[in-house]
Protein backbone atom coordinates (compact mmCIF):
# COMPACT_ATOMS: atom_id res chain seq x y z
CA UNK A 1 0.00 0.00 0.00
CA UNK A 2 1.25 3.44 -0.83
CA UNK A 3 1.56 6.08 1.86
CA UNK A 4 -1.29 8.43 2.52
CA UNK A 5 -1.19 11.55 0.39
CA UNK A 6 0.17 14.44 2.41
CA UNK A 7 -0.49 17.25 -0.08
CA UNK A 8 -3.37 19.71 0.05
CA UNK A 9 -6.63 18.33 -1.30
CA UNK A 10 -8.85 19.97 -3.89
CA UNK A 11 -12.31 18.95 -5.06
CA UNK A 12 -13.20 18.22 -8.66
CA UNK A 13 -15.46 21.29 -8.66
CA UNK A 14 -12.71 23.56 -7.37
CA UNK A 15 -10.26 22.25 -9.97
CA UNK A 16 -12.75 22.83 -12.77
CA UNK A 17 -13.32 26.37 -11.48
CA UNK A 18 -9.59 27.14 -11.66
CA UNK A 19 -9.54 26.02 -15.29
CA UNK A 20 -12.65 28.10 -16.00
CA UNK A 21 -11.12 31.22 -14.41
CA UNK A 22 -7.98 30.79 -16.53
CA UNK A 23 -10.16 30.90 -19.62
CA UNK A 24 -12.60 33.64 -18.63
CA UNK A 25 -10.37 35.96 -16.58
CA UNK A 26 -7.01 35.42 -18.27
CA UNK A 27 -8.20 34.66 -21.79
CA UNK A 28 -6.38 31.36 -22.09
CA UNK A 29 -7.24 28.74 -24.67
CA UNK A 30 -8.81 25.54 -23.17
CA UNK A 31 -5.70 23.37 -23.46
CA UNK A 32 -3.48 26.15 -22.06
CA UNK A 33 -5.96 26.80 -19.21
CA UNK A 34 -5.91 23.12 -18.21
CA UNK A 35 -2.11 22.80 -18.34
CA UNK A 36 -1.67 26.02 -16.37
CA UNK A 37 -4.10 24.85 -13.69
CA UNK A 38 -2.28 21.55 -13.32
CA UNK A 39 1.14 23.20 -13.16
CA UNK A 40 0.10 25.97 -10.76
CA UNK A 41 -1.73 23.70 -8.32
CA UNK A 42 1.07 21.13 -8.38
CA UNK A 43 3.63 23.82 -7.51
CA UNK A 44 1.38 24.84 -4.62
CA UNK A 45 1.54 21.31 -3.23
CA UNK A 46 -2.02 20.38 -4.13
CA UNK A 47 -2.71 16.67 -4.50
CA UNK A 48 -4.31 16.18 -7.91
CA UNK A 49 -4.61 12.41 -7.78
CA UNK A 50 -8.19 11.43 -8.42
CA UNK A 51 -8.96 14.59 -10.32
CA UNK A 52 -10.36 14.13 -13.83
CA UNK A 53 -8.38 16.48 -16.04
CA UNK A 54 -10.54 17.43 -19.03
CA UNK A 55 -10.08 20.08 -21.66
CA UNK A 56 -13.17 22.34 -21.39
CA UNK A 57 -15.38 22.09 -24.43
CA UNK A 58 -13.86 18.81 -25.57
CA UNK A 59 -14.92 16.53 -22.72
CA UNK A 60 -16.43 16.54 -19.25
CA UNK A 61 -16.04 14.61 -16.03
CA UNK A 62 -19.14 12.61 -16.93
CA UNK A 63 -17.40 11.34 -20.05
CA UNK A 64 -14.71 9.59 -18.01
CA UNK A 65 -15.21 5.80 -18.40
CA UNK A 66 -14.44 5.15 -14.73
CA UNK A 67 -17.06 7.67 -13.62
CA UNK A 68 -19.56 6.29 -16.12
CA UNK A 69 -19.05 2.71 -14.89
CA UNK A 70 -19.39 3.71 -11.25
CA UNK A 71 -22.54 5.69 -11.92
CA UNK A 72 -24.16 2.77 -13.69
CA UNK A 73 -23.19 0.43 -10.84
CA UNK A 74 -24.77 2.86 -8.38
CA UNK A 75 -27.97 2.79 -10.39
CA UNK A 76 -28.06 -1.01 -10.42
CA UNK A 77 -27.23 -1.23 -6.73
CA UNK A 78 -30.04 1.15 -5.84
CA UNK A 79 -32.70 -1.17 -7.24
CA UNK A 80 -35.00 -2.87 -4.76
CA UNK A 81 -34.62 -6.13 -6.63
CA UNK A 82 -31.58 -7.10 -8.70
CA UNK A 83 -32.36 -9.65 -11.41
CA UNK A 84 -30.07 -11.91 -13.40
CA UNK A 85 -29.68 -9.37 -16.19
CA UNK A 86 -28.56 -6.76 -13.64
CA UNK A 87 -26.03 -9.21 -12.23
CA UNK A 88 -24.65 -9.90 -15.69
CA UNK A 89 -24.30 -6.18 -16.35
CA UNK A 90 -22.59 -5.70 -13.00
CA UNK A 91 -20.09 -8.37 -13.96
CA UNK A 92 -19.34 -6.61 -17.23
CA UNK A 93 -18.90 -3.29 -15.42
CA UNK A 94 -16.58 -4.91 -12.87
CA UNK A 95 -14.45 -6.35 -15.64
CA UNK A 96 -14.32 -2.97 -17.36
CA UNK A 97 -13.23 -1.23 -14.17
CA UNK A 98 -10.60 -3.86 -13.48
CA UNK A 99 -9.22 -3.31 -16.98
CA UNK A 100 -9.27 0.48 -16.53
CA UNK A 101 -7.75 0.42 -13.05
CA UNK A 102 -5.47 -2.62 -13.27
CA UNK A 103 -1.80 -2.47 -12.43
CA UNK A 104 -0.79 -1.45 -15.93
CA UNK A 105 -3.09 1.57 -15.79
CA UNK A 106 -2.51 2.90 -12.26
CA UNK A 107 -0.16 5.52 -13.63
CA UNK A 108 -3.09 7.02 -15.50
CA UNK A 109 -4.73 7.94 -12.22
CA UNK A 110 -7.82 5.78 -12.69
CA UNK A 111 -7.60 4.11 -9.27
CA UNK A 112 -7.59 7.44 -7.35
CA UNK A 113 -10.42 8.68 -9.58
CA UNK A 114 -12.45 5.61 -8.65
CA UNK A 115 -11.76 5.78 -4.92
CA UNK A 116 -12.44 9.52 -4.78
CA UNK A 117 -15.81 8.92 -6.40
CA UNK A 118 -17.08 6.35 -3.94
CA UNK A 119 -15.78 3.11 -5.46
CA UNK A 120 -14.82 1.49 -2.16
CA UNK A 121 -18.17 2.20 -0.50
CA UNK A 122 -20.02 1.01 -3.59
CA UNK A 123 -18.12 -2.23 -3.96
CA UNK A 124 -18.56 -3.04 -0.23
CA UNK A 125 -22.30 -2.59 -0.66
CA UNK A 126 -22.54 -4.67 -3.83
CA UNK A 127 -20.27 -7.46 -2.63
CA UNK A 128 -22.46 -8.13 0.39
CA UNK A 129 -25.50 -8.55 -1.90
CA UNK A 130 -24.07 -11.01 -4.41
CA UNK A 131 -26.15 -14.19 -4.21
CA UNK A 132 -24.66 -17.60 -3.51
CA UNK A 133 -23.63 -19.37 -6.66
CA UNK A 134 -22.53 -16.25 -8.52
CA UNK A 135 -18.86 -17.17 -8.33
CA UNK A 136 -17.68 -15.21 -11.35
CA UNK A 137 -19.37 -12.04 -10.18
CA UNK A 138 -18.06 -12.45 -6.65
CA UNK A 139 -14.50 -13.00 -7.87
CA UNK A 140 -14.64 -9.87 -10.01
CA UNK A 141 -16.03 -7.87 -7.10
CA UNK A 142 -13.35 -9.14 -4.72
CA UNK A 143 -10.58 -8.48 -7.24
CA UNK A 144 -11.79 -4.93 -7.75
CA UNK A 145 -12.03 -4.40 -4.00
CA UNK A 146 -8.41 -5.48 -3.48
CA UNK A 147 -7.33 -3.16 -6.28
CA UNK A 148 -9.11 -0.13 -4.81
CA UNK A 149 -8.13 -0.53 -1.15
CA UNK A 150 -4.52 -1.11 -2.12
CA UNK A 151 -4.35 2.49 -3.29
CA UNK A 152 -3.73 4.29 0.02
CA UNK A 153 -4.51 4.41 3.73
CA UNK A 154 -7.68 6.46 3.20
CA UNK A 155 -9.12 3.70 1.03
CA UNK A 156 -8.43 1.02 3.63
CA UNK A 157 -10.09 3.25 6.24
CA UNK A 158 -13.13 3.64 3.99
CA UNK A 159 -13.18 -0.13 3.62
CA UNK A 160 -13.17 -0.55 7.41
CA UNK A 161 -15.84 2.06 8.08
CA UNK A 162 -18.13 0.47 5.50
CA UNK A 163 -17.99 -2.96 7.10
CA UNK A 164 -15.38 -4.39 4.75
CA UNK A 165 -13.64 -6.67 7.28
CA UNK A 166 -16.92 -8.30 8.34
CA UNK A 167 -17.95 -8.76 4.72
CA UNK A 168 -14.71 -10.61 3.94
CA UNK A 169 -14.85 -12.71 7.10
CA UNK A 170 -18.46 -13.65 6.37
CA UNK A 171 -17.45 -14.93 2.94
CA UNK A 172 -14.66 -16.96 4.52
CA UNK A 173 -16.92 -18.16 7.31
CA UNK A 174 -19.46 -19.54 4.85
CA UNK A 175 -17.10 -22.45 4.52
CA UNK A 176 -16.18 -21.92 0.92
CA UNK A 177 -13.51 -24.37 -0.18
CA UNK A 178 -13.08 -22.68 -3.52
CA UNK A 179 -9.41 -21.76 -3.72
CA UNK A 180 -10.05 -18.79 -6.03
CA UNK A 181 -12.53 -17.19 -3.64
CA UNK A 182 -10.30 -17.89 -0.65
CA UNK A 183 -7.29 -16.43 -2.42
CA UNK A 184 -9.27 -13.31 -3.38
CA UNK A 185 -10.51 -12.81 0.18
CA UNK A 186 -7.04 -13.08 1.63
CA UNK A 187 -5.77 -10.65 -1.01
CA UNK A 188 -8.22 -8.12 0.43
CA UNK A 189 -7.03 -8.85 3.97
CA UNK A 190 -3.47 -8.23 2.82
CA UNK A 191 -4.27 -5.01 0.99
CA UNK A 192 -6.46 -3.49 3.69
CA UNK A 193 -4.36 -4.46 6.73
CA UNK A 194 -1.04 -3.30 5.27
CA UNK A 195 -0.03 -0.16 7.13
CA UNK A 196 -3.33 0.01 9.01
CA UNK A 197 -3.29 -1.14 12.64
CA UNK A 198 -7.01 -0.52 13.09
CA UNK A 199 -7.93 -2.81 10.21
CA UNK A 200 -5.65 -5.49 11.65
CA UNK A 201 -7.51 -5.15 14.93
CA UNK A 202 -10.87 -5.37 13.15
CA UNK A 203 -9.94 -8.66 11.50
CA UNK A 204 -8.57 -10.11 14.73
CA UNK A 205 -11.72 -9.11 16.62
CA UNK A 206 -13.66 -11.05 13.99
CA UNK A 207 -11.43 -14.07 14.80
CA UNK A 208 -9.85 -14.34 11.40
CA UNK A 209 -7.06 -16.36 13.02
CA UNK A 210 -9.53 -19.21 13.57
CA UNK A 211 -10.58 -19.05 9.92
CA UNK A 212 -6.94 -19.10 8.85
CA UNK A 213 -6.43 -22.27 10.88
CA UNK A 214 -9.48 -23.87 9.27
CA UNK A 215 -8.17 -23.15 5.79
CA UNK A 216 -4.71 -24.44 6.70
CA UNK A 217 -6.14 -27.62 8.19
CA UNK A 218 -8.81 -28.67 5.73
CA UNK A 219 -7.02 -28.63 2.38
CA UNK A 220 -3.75 -28.21 0.56
CA UNK A 221 -2.99 -24.56 0.03
CA UNK A 222 -0.84 -24.65 -3.08
CA UNK A 223 -3.11 -22.13 -4.78
CA UNK A 224 -3.85 -19.92 -1.80
CA UNK A 225 -0.65 -17.91 -1.78
CA UNK A 226 -2.43 -14.85 -0.43
CA UNK A 227 -3.24 -16.73 2.79
CA UNK A 228 0.43 -16.49 3.74
CA UNK A 229 0.72 -12.85 2.72
CA UNK A 230 -2.33 -12.05 4.85
CA UNK A 231 -0.88 -13.78 7.91
CA UNK A 232 2.42 -11.97 7.47
CA UNK A 233 0.73 -8.57 7.23
CA UNK A 234 -1.46 -9.22 10.28
CA UNK A 235 1.72 -9.95 12.26
CA UNK A 236 3.75 -6.98 11.01
CA UNK A 237 3.93 -3.69 12.92
CA UNK A 238 3.90 -1.35 9.91
CA UNK A 239 1.59 1.50 10.91
CA UNK A 240 3.68 4.55 11.85
CA UNK A 241 0.61 6.29 13.24
CA UNK A 242 0.45 4.08 16.35
CA UNK A 243 2.89 4.11 19.26
CA UNK A 244 2.54 0.44 20.15
CA UNK A 245 1.31 -2.27 17.81
CA UNK A 246 -0.67 -5.28 19.01
CA UNK A 247 0.97 -7.71 16.61
CA UNK A 248 2.97 -9.38 19.41
CA UNK A 249 -0.30 -10.44 21.00
CA UNK A 250 -1.65 -11.57 17.66
CA UNK A 251 1.41 -13.79 17.17
CA UNK A 252 0.76 -15.41 20.54
CA UNK A 253 -2.85 -16.02 19.53
CA UNK A 254 -1.74 -17.59 16.27
CA UNK A 255 0.56 -19.93 18.18
CA UNK A 256 -1.95 -20.73 20.93
CA UNK A 257 -4.71 -21.93 18.62
CA UNK A 258 -2.33 -24.13 16.61
CA UNK A 259 -1.40 -22.15 13.52
CA UNK A 260 2.34 -22.54 14.22
CA UNK A 261 1.86 -26.32 14.44
CA UNK A 262 -0.12 -26.39 11.19
CA UNK A 263 2.61 -24.40 9.45
CA UNK A 264 5.27 -26.76 10.78
CA UNK A 265 3.43 -29.66 9.17
CA UNK A 266 3.50 -27.75 5.88
CA UNK A 267 7.18 -26.91 6.31
CA UNK A 268 7.98 -30.60 6.77
CA UNK A 269 7.18 -31.11 3.08
CA UNK A 270 10.40 -29.29 2.32
CA UNK A 271 10.92 -27.98 -1.19
CA UNK A 272 8.04 -30.15 -2.36
CA UNK A 273 5.80 -27.39 -0.99
CA UNK A 274 5.49 -24.32 -3.23
CA UNK A 275 4.87 -22.19 -0.13
CA UNK A 276 7.99 -23.09 1.84
CA UNK A 277 9.40 -19.55 1.67
CA UNK A 278 6.11 -17.95 2.69
CA UNK A 279 5.63 -20.51 5.48
CA UNK A 280 9.07 -19.78 6.94
CA UNK A 281 8.40 -16.05 6.82
CA UNK A 282 5.09 -16.37 8.69
CA UNK A 283 6.55 -18.75 11.28
CA UNK A 284 9.31 -16.27 12.00
CA UNK A 285 6.67 -13.61 12.68
CA UNK A 286 4.84 -16.00 15.03
CA UNK A 287 7.97 -17.04 16.96
CA UNK A 288 7.97 -14.03 19.28
CA UNK A 289 9.02 -15.69 22.55
CA UNK A 290 10.96 -18.65 23.95
CA UNK A 291 7.83 -20.69 24.63
CA UNK A 292 6.64 -20.48 21.02
CA UNK A 293 10.12 -21.20 19.65
CA UNK A 294 10.31 -24.30 21.85
CA UNK A 295 6.84 -25.45 20.83
CA UNK A 296 7.72 -25.15 17.14
CA UNK A 297 10.79 -27.32 17.70
CA UNK A 298 8.72 -29.88 19.62
CA UNK A 299 6.38 -30.12 16.60
CA UNK A 300 9.33 -30.98 14.37
CA UNK A 301 10.24 -27.45 13.31
CA UNK A 302 14.01 -27.90 13.67
CA UNK A 303 13.99 -31.15 11.70
CA UNK A 304 11.88 -29.55 8.98
CA UNK A 305 14.16 -26.53 8.71
CA UNK A 306 17.34 -28.57 8.57
CA UNK A 307 15.77 -30.62 5.80
CA UNK A 308 14.90 -27.41 3.94
CA UNK A 309 18.45 -26.18 4.40
CA UNK A 310 19.88 -29.41 3.01
CA UNK A 311 17.49 -29.44 0.06
CA UNK A 312 18.01 -25.77 -0.74
CA UNK A 313 21.74 -26.39 -0.98
CA UNK A 314 21.28 -29.45 -3.17
CA UNK A 315 18.85 -27.63 -5.49
CA UNK A 316 20.54 -24.23 -5.41
CA UNK A 317 17.42 -22.49 -4.11
CA UNK A 318 18.67 -19.23 -2.59
CA UNK A 319 15.27 -17.98 -1.44
CA UNK A 320 14.57 -21.13 0.57
CA UNK A 321 18.10 -21.10 1.97
CA UNK A 322 17.74 -17.52 3.20
CA UNK A 323 14.30 -17.85 4.76
CA UNK A 324 15.06 -21.23 6.33
CA UNK A 325 18.25 -19.90 7.88
CA UNK A 326 16.49 -16.79 9.10
CA UNK A 327 13.77 -18.80 10.84
CA UNK A 328 16.28 -21.27 12.28
CA UNK A 329 18.21 -18.32 13.71
CA UNK A 330 15.02 -17.14 15.43
CA UNK A 331 14.35 -20.60 16.88
CA UNK A 332 17.97 -20.88 18.01
CA UNK A 333 17.28 -18.07 20.46
CA UNK A 334 15.87 -20.77 22.75
CA UNK A 335 18.63 -22.58 24.68
CA UNK A 336 16.88 -25.93 24.39
CA UNK A 337 16.63 -25.46 20.64
CA UNK A 338 20.35 -24.67 20.44
CA UNK A 339 21.13 -28.12 21.80
CA UNK A 340 18.69 -29.77 19.42
CA UNK A 341 20.17 -28.01 16.40
CA UNK A 342 23.71 -28.97 17.41
CA UNK A 343 22.75 -32.59 18.13
CA UNK A 344 21.20 -32.92 14.69
CA UNK A 345 24.42 -31.79 13.01
CA UNK A 346 23.14 -28.30 12.40
CA UNK A 347 26.54 -26.62 12.63
CA UNK A 348 28.06 -28.89 10.02
CA UNK A 349 25.02 -28.61 7.76
CA UNK A 350 25.17 -24.82 7.92
CA UNK A 351 28.84 -24.71 6.98
CA UNK A 352 28.08 -27.13 4.14
CA UNK A 353 25.31 -24.80 2.97
CA UNK A 354 27.74 -21.88 2.96
CA UNK A 355 30.00 -23.85 0.63
CA UNK A 356 27.05 -24.40 -1.73
CA UNK A 357 26.32 -20.66 -1.79
CA UNK A 358 29.86 -19.35 -1.53
CA UNK A 359 29.08 -16.63 -4.07
CA UNK A 360 25.91 -15.31 -2.41
CA UNK A 361 26.45 -12.85 0.47
CA UNK A 362 22.72 -12.82 1.30
CA UNK A 363 22.81 -16.53 2.20
CA UNK A 364 26.22 -16.37 3.86
CA UNK A 365 25.16 -13.57 6.21
CA UNK A 366 22.20 -15.66 7.37
CA UNK A 367 24.52 -18.60 8.07
CA UNK A 368 26.77 -16.28 10.08
CA UNK A 369 23.77 -15.07 12.04
CA UNK A 370 22.73 -18.58 13.11
CA UNK A 371 26.25 -19.58 14.12
CA UNK A 372 26.44 -16.37 16.16
CA UNK A 373 23.27 -17.27 18.03
CA UNK A 374 24.28 -20.91 18.51
CA UNK A 375 27.65 -19.86 19.95
CA UNK A 376 26.27 -17.23 22.32
CA UNK A 377 27.37 -18.03 25.92
CA UNK A 378 28.24 -21.57 24.84
CA UNK A 379 31.94 -22.51 24.71
CA UNK A 380 31.07 -26.05 23.60
CA UNK A 381 29.09 -24.78 20.62
CA UNK A 382 31.83 -22.30 19.76
CA UNK A 383 34.33 -25.15 19.72
CA UNK A 384 31.96 -27.20 17.58
CA UNK A 385 31.64 -24.28 15.16
CA UNK A 386 35.41 -24.00 14.73
CA UNK A 387 35.65 -27.74 14.17
CA UNK A 388 32.96 -27.50 11.50
CA UNK A 389 34.89 -24.77 9.70
CA UNK A 390 33.20 -21.55 10.85
CA UNK A 391 36.53 -19.84 11.44
CA UNK A 392 37.74 -20.59 7.91
CA UNK A 393 34.34 -19.48 6.62
CA UNK A 394 34.66 -16.09 8.32
CA UNK A 395 38.10 -15.49 6.83
CA UNK A 396 37.04 -16.55 3.34
CA UNK A 397 33.90 -14.42 3.14
CA UNK A 398 35.53 -11.34 4.66
CA UNK A 399 38.26 -11.59 2.05
CA UNK A 400 35.86 -12.27 -0.80
CA UNK A 401 33.15 -9.70 -0.04
CA UNK A 402 34.83 -6.61 1.48
CA UNK A 403 31.97 -4.32 0.32
CA UNK A 404 29.11 -6.42 1.74
CA UNK A 405 28.38 -4.41 4.89
CA UNK A 406 25.89 -6.72 6.58
CA UNK A 407 27.99 -9.78 5.83
CA UNK A 408 31.09 -8.08 7.27
CA UNK A 409 29.13 -7.03 10.35
CA UNK A 410 27.68 -10.50 10.90
CA UNK A 411 31.17 -11.96 10.54
CA UNK A 412 32.42 -9.69 13.32
CA UNK A 413 29.55 -10.72 15.57
CA UNK A 414 30.22 -14.39 14.89
CA UNK A 415 33.96 -14.09 15.52
CA UNK A 416 33.30 -12.40 18.85
CA UNK A 417 31.08 -15.25 20.04
CA UNK A 418 33.56 -17.85 18.80
CA UNK A 419 36.43 -16.42 20.85
CA UNK A 420 35.01 -14.62 23.90
CA UNK A 421 34.89 -17.81 26.01
CA UNK A 422 37.33 -19.89 23.95
CA UNK A 423 40.93 -18.57 24.19
CA UNK A 424 42.18 -21.40 21.98
CA UNK A 425 40.05 -20.09 19.14
CA UNK A 426 41.66 -16.67 19.39
CA UNK A 427 45.11 -17.97 18.55
CA UNK A 428 43.82 -19.98 15.64
CA UNK A 429 41.96 -17.07 14.05
CA UNK A 430 44.71 -14.52 14.68
CA UNK A 431 47.29 -16.80 13.11
CA UNK A 432 45.09 -16.99 10.02
CA UNK A 433 44.97 -13.20 9.59
CA UNK A 434 41.54 -12.35 11.00
CA UNK A 435 42.76 -9.14 12.69
CA UNK A 436 43.55 -7.42 9.40
CA UNK A 437 40.16 -8.32 7.94
CA UNK A 438 38.27 -7.04 10.98
CA UNK A 439 40.19 -3.77 10.96
CA UNK A 440 39.41 -3.32 7.27
CA UNK A 441 35.72 -3.84 7.96
CA UNK A 442 35.88 -1.34 10.79
CA UNK A 443 37.55 1.25 8.60
CA UNK A 444 35.39 0.72 5.51
CA UNK A 445 31.91 0.42 7.05
CA UNK A 446 30.39 2.67 9.68
CA UNK A 447 27.87 -0.03 10.57
CA UNK A 448 30.70 -2.42 11.43
CA UNK A 449 32.61 -0.19 13.86
CA UNK A 450 31.05 -1.34 17.12
CA UNK A 451 30.92 -5.02 16.13
CA UNK A 452 34.52 -4.92 14.88
CA UNK A 453 35.73 -3.17 18.02
CA UNK A 454 34.09 -5.81 20.21
CA UNK A 455 35.56 -8.61 18.12
CA UNK A 456 39.07 -7.17 18.35
CA UNK A 457 38.71 -6.73 22.11
CA UNK A 458 37.54 -10.30 22.64
CA UNK A 459 40.38 -11.55 20.47
CA UNK A 460 42.59 -10.20 23.26
CA UNK A 461 44.07 -7.25 21.35
CA UNK A 462 45.03 -4.26 23.48
CA UNK A 463 44.65 -1.71 20.70
CA UNK A 464 41.11 -2.82 19.82
CA UNK A 465 39.76 0.73 19.95
CA UNK A 466 42.03 2.11 17.28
Amino acid sequence: MGPANTGRVISQEAFDEVVKENMEDLGMEPVEALEDAIQTLTLQGVDLSGIVKCVPGECSVKDNPVIQSLERLKQLNSKDRINSEDLNEMGELFDKLIELCGCNNEVSGNVPIATRNGAVELVCAICSKIPAGSKRLLLSCLKMMALFIHADIQSSETFRVNGGPKMVVDILRNGSEDSEILNSCFAIVTASATGNEVVKESFMELKIDELVLEVLSRQRNDRIQNLYYAMRVLLTADDDRVVASQVYGYARRFAKIGIAKALTVSLAEGLASPNVVATSSVMKAIAVNDEICTSIAECGGVDALLRCIDESGEQGNKAVARTSCSLLSKLAGSDSNKSSIIEKGGMERLVKLSARFSDDPSVLQEVMSIITVLSLRSPDNAARAIEAGAGDLAIQVMQKFPKAQQLQRNSCFMIRNLVVRNPENRTLLLNNGIEKLIRQAKENHESCKDAATDALRDLGLDDYNK
